[in-house]
C-alpha cells in the first residue's frame, strides 16, 4: 500500500508518495526531495544537527515520522535566505564566527531561529545557552553561537521596531 505524504516544505507544495509509513522527516527532506542542508548527526535526537521548523516550531527531524507531520508547513535551512538576502541569523553567525567546520551549522541556525521566535532568547547569555543546549558543536563553537543568537536577537528586534 502506498501512502500519500502532503508538505509545505519552505514555500512549496509537495506530494511524496511511501511504501511504509517509517521514513523520519529528515530522511524524507534530504532523499526523497533533495534538501541535504539538514543534517544527520547522531539520528537519535541529541545532537541537533537535524533541527528543522514545523509549523514554526523547531523539532528533531530525525525523531519525527515524517506521516506524523502531513500537510505541515515546513522550514530548512534552505528556505530561510529571502530575495538573495541572508536569514538575519545566518548573518550573525558569519558576523560572529560561530561556527567552524560548519556540519553543525544549519541545525544551529534554525534552532536560533525557533529560540527568538519563541521569545526564549532575550539577551541572557546562560538563557541562550539554555535555550540551544539540544544543538551540539563538536568543535565548540558556543562562545561565537551564543553572541550570534545575542546578535541575530537585536537585529530582529531593530527590524521589527523600523517595521512598526
Amino acid at each position: 500500500m502506498t501512502l500519500s505524504l502532503s508538505l509545505t516544505v519552505n514555500g512549496d507544495r509537495h506530494e511524496v508518495h511511501l511504501e511504509d509509513a517509517r521514513p523520519t522527516l529528515l530522511d524524507v527532506l534530504r532523499e526523497r526531495l533533495g534538501l541535504v542542508g539538514t543534517k544527520k548527526g547522531c539520528d537519535r535526537g541529541q545532537c541537533g544537527a537535524c533541527t528543522v521548523l514545523v509549523d514554526g516550531r523547531r523539532i528533531n527531524s530525525c525523531l519525527t515520522l515524517a506521516m506524523s507531520v502531513d500537510g505541515a508547513e515546513i522550514t530548512t535551512i534552505e528556505g530561510v535566505a529571502r530575495n538573495g538576502a541572508m536569514h538575519p541569523v545566518q548573518a550573525a553567525f558569519i558576523d560572529n564566527d560561530a561556527f567552524q567546520c560548519g556540519y553543525c551549522t544549519p541545525g544551529q541556525i534554525m534552532s536560533a531561529i525557533g529560540l527568538i521566535a519563541e521569545g526564549e532568547a532575550g539577551g541572557d547569555p546562560e538563557r541562550i545557552r539554555e535555550g540551544m543546549s539540544g544543538n551540539l558543536c563538536r568543535c565548540a563553537a558556543y562562545p561565537g553561537i551564543t553572541e550570534a543568537v545575542r546578535d541575530a536577537t537585536e537585529r530582529l528586534s531593530q527590524n521589527q521596531r523600523k517595521s512598526a
